[in-house]
């Protein structure tokens, strides 16, 4: 039996990979304020870290505003690698996103630009495992992309995953040799992200009219067509976002 400590662990995501490593028969250790482990302040990392074998790193900035952002990744990541170290811990595995090197106009993915280099700048053993958006994703998709009543997107393509799908290829990446760069899942189906929008607006009942803005941005970046869609090498799940 391996010891996982799950930064992030209480979450969407880290709450299923907590119960998909405690299935596989380890010790999964939810790590979250709430736990008392804060991996942006060091609280309880030395404690909840001693004796690991494997840290999983699925946390998420609580803001979104640029400065923010960066300072929670920088900060957790070189406090989570600087305690994985200390710790002796054998591997690192960390949740991003598909397209994180292709969205540096957003402030959000230069945290997470950010997050990616000091782990691979550092000197434990790692898998990032870049997903693409998840289901659950998709209204604040929308919200983000509000004008004055209406949800203005690109037509640029996306391939949309469950967050089930995500949290099983972390556990699988987890139980795993480290890789030493990243891995890619994504969901079955390719959609215009302004008819995702729509479609997933019209079967919530949300009235807002979605327009089709080749110059309106996501989260702050312009997209082109394949900006967030995953390589020829990605995993494909097999969840569908429409029945």
């Amino acid at each position: 039996m391996a010891k996982f400590v799950v930064i992030g662990g209480t979450g969407l995501i880290g709450s299923k990979v907590v119960a998909g490593l405690t299935a596989a028969g380890h010790e999964a250790v939810a790590g979250a304020p709430s736990t008392g482990v804060n991996a942006v302040t060091g609280e309880g990392l030395a404690d909840a870290l001693a004796g690991a074998d494997a840290v999983v790193d699925v946390a998420n900035s609580p803001s979104f505003e640029d400065a923010a952002v960066l300072a929670f990744f920088t900060s957790a990541t070189t406090n989570l690698l600087s305690a994985a170290r200390s710790a002796g811990v054998g591997r690192y595995i960390a949740l991003s996103v598909v397209g994180t090197d292709r969205l540096a106009e957003s402030g959000y993915f230069r945290g997470k630009i950010a997050q990616e280099e000091l782990i691979e700048a550092g000197e434990v053993p790692y898998t990032i495992v870049r997903a693409t958006q998840f289901f659950e994703f998709v209204p604040g998709i929308a919200a983000a992309s509000e004008v004055d009543g209406e949800v203005r997107l690109p037509g640029a393509n996306i391939q949309p995953i469950s967050s089930d799908d995500v949290a099983a290829a972390v556990v699988r990446a987890a139980l795993a040799d480290p890789v030493g760069g990243y891995t890619e899942i994504a969901g079955p189906d390719v959609f215009a992200l302004d008819e995702l929008v729509r479609r997933a607006l019209a079967d919530a009942g949300d009235p807002r009219p979605v327009v089709r803005d080749p110059e309106a941005t996501y989260f702050g970046a312009h997209l082109q067509d394949a900006t967030l869609l995953p390589g020829q090498d990605a995993e494909i799940a097999a969840r569908r976002f429409f029945a």
